[in-house]
């Protein structure tokens, strides 16, 4: 972005002396700028022992790159790299520029020694120096290459660092500001600020001038601003602190065997997961993702007998096989297939034949004289946060869960809209979940949004509108409405006698209840004449 190369040049050409601090992955980064920092300092140092090896050109420039894109993604404030000697010569340093400002990494530092380089810190004076004129015709290509005019180019002599002194660290200074630097880098190993001051006394705030005062660090702060230094780059103390950290830990760990006297004395792993953006990670999912059932749960109402001659005198209809599974197997793997693992079934007649694994279990042991309001009360605590409740003894093709996870209704009832059909045959609307809803007819049912009425098994209850199957959605709020109106209904004296319509009915005068259309795709086993009609809907 635009405002990182703007960030950093603001920070360079400042009449206020401005701070850097050291990073070396996305992580340091991002701690960086929650600290208050304006720009970050990815420092060759700490990057290349974050990775193992030693600060001598051992880790590629684009193993390098790589570091800092993901540095540069993990924050909004301008990064300047430590760019070595530019990884070789003028052609190098012109793909390095190309490479960076790709990354929106704002600016580089490049030192005037030659590659591979050594850490200055390391036989400093037995350092060779670049020639003036091959490091300006580098900090010239340099800058011809960059496309944002902000790209900011520091150019760092080590004069004082190879034993030069004070006259050649002018003289390269110099022809490094007419060689278009947007800044100059004055690197001292010394104790004090003794070089650094005795240079601006001679610079006379002629450009802009950075120093890295990890050597002289006892020196007042106060002394730079004096000075007239623009810059001050705190250079690896992140890493260092993460070296002493990291130690002490594996060493105790490693000693007691045992992580009771540490986990007090690091941050939580939700810290780690902060800062790695895990809560935007979640709000994007439901942006983006198609949804899934992953943190949802299910319901299974599954305690009634049924009637299917034969079969339901010891077994209860929802162990009905179909083909090579029951229809209660048929629901748990519709559910599993969209990532819901949380499944809770309410057990009534013949429980002891349901005992299928992974699967939480509740028992309805009045089956016989309740109905299906009494078996979700007592699965009322499996009501969460977002839970798809469902009868036991229905088949639906799997879109219908796919899009019915999609809602953005806090409950959402599924209806199927094939109301000519069931018009045309009053004696099959008997004991059908018939629903009237806020529509004119001659609407499109797919087009706008539809919300619950009335619900009944009596088709002149309502205007007809659709039919129930059995499945429904509810979330967030909707899921406090539905248990709060199901501990109201508890109380009364007919509670045993009532079933999800009246819950439903209930919740509608508190609540919109989203009505979502489909056109057939599903069967209620309520008969054996529904029998051969079961392996169509797979």
């Amino acid at each position: 972005m635009d405002n990182k190369f703007s960030a950093l040049k603001g920070l360079i050409t400042s009449p206020n002396l401005e701070f850097i601090m050291e990073a070396h992955n996305g992580l340091s980064a991002k701690i960086v700028e929650e600290a208050g920092f304006k720009g970050i300092w990815a420092s060759g140092l700490s990057m290349s022992a974050a990775l193992g090896v030693r600060d001598n050109n051992e880790a590629s420039w684009t193993q390098v790159l790589e570091v800092l894109e993901f540095m540069s993604d993990a924050t909004n404030i301008p990064i300047l790299v430590d760019g070595d000697t530019g990884y070789g010569n003028f052609n190098n340093m012109r793909r390095l520029v190309k490479k960076l400002e790709q990354r929106n990494v704002a600016g580089v530092c490049i030192e005037d020694k030659l590659f591979p380089k050594t850490n200055s810190f390391i036989s400093g004076e037995a350092q060779e120096l670049a020639s003036i004129e091959e490091f300006s015709k580098k900090i010239s290509a340099a800058k011809d290459t960059q496309l944002n005019d902000d790209f900011c180019v520091v150019a760092r002599t080590e004069a004082f660092i190879a034993g030069w002194g004070l006259q050649e660290a002018l003289k390269r200074a110099e022809a490094y500001r007419v060689a278009g630097a947007d800044a100059i880098l004055v690197h001292s190993k010394i104790s004090t600020a003794a070089d650094i001051e005795a240079f601006m006394k001679e610079w006379g705030n002629r450009h802009p001038i950075v120093i890295v005062p990890t050597k002289y660090y006892s020196t007042p702060t106060e002394k730079f601003r004096d000075l007239g230094i623009s810059l001050s780059i705190w250079a690896n103390h992140n890493l260092r602190a993460s070296i002493d950290s990291m130690a002490k830990t594996s060493k105790q760990i490693f000693e007691e065997e045992s992580l009771r006297n540490i986990e007090d004395k690091v941050v939580s792993v939700s810290e780690v997961f902060r800062l790695q953006g895990a809560d935007e990670l979640k709000e994007a999912e439901k942006r983006y993702l198609p949804t899934s059932g992953k943190d949802v749960n299910s319901i299974i109402l599954a305690a009634g007998q049924g009637d299917l001659g034969e079969f339901t005198k010891e077994k209860p209809k929802t162990l009905y096989k179909m083909k090579d599974k029951t229809i209660l197997e048929n629901l748990i793997e519709n559910f599993n297939s969209v990532g819901m693992k949380d499944i809770t079934v309410v057990r009534g007649f013949g429980k002891e034949h349901i005992d299928l694994p992974a699967i939480k279990y509740v028992d309805n042991e009045n089956y016989s004289s309740t109905n299906s309001l009494s078996s979700l009360y007592l699965a009322k605590e499996d009501i969460k946060e977002n839970t798809i409740i469902s009868y036991g003894d229905i088949v639906f093709k799997n879109y219908i869960l796919n899009d019915l996870l999609n809602s953005e209704e806090d409950i959402t009832i599924v209806v199927d809209a094939n109301v000519n059909c069931l018009d045309s045959d009053k004696e099959n609307q008997q004991n059908r979940d018939l629903i009237q809803a806020d529509y004119a007819y001659s609407k499109s049912l797919y087009d706008t949004n539809v919300y619950l009425e009335k619900i009944s098994t009596k088709p002149g209850d309502v205007n007809l509108h659709g039919e129930f199957i059995g499945l429904l959605q509810t979330k967030g709020n909707g899921s406090k409405v539905i248990k709060e109106s199901l501990d109201e209904l508890a109380k009364e004296n007919d509670f045993s006698k009532l079933n999800l319509n009246d819950l439903l009915n209930t919740v509608s005068q508190k609540t919109k209840v989203g009505v979502y259309y489909i056109k057939d795709s599903w069967l209620d086993i309520n008969t054996i004449y529904d029998l051969p009609k079961i392996n169509e809907m797979k």
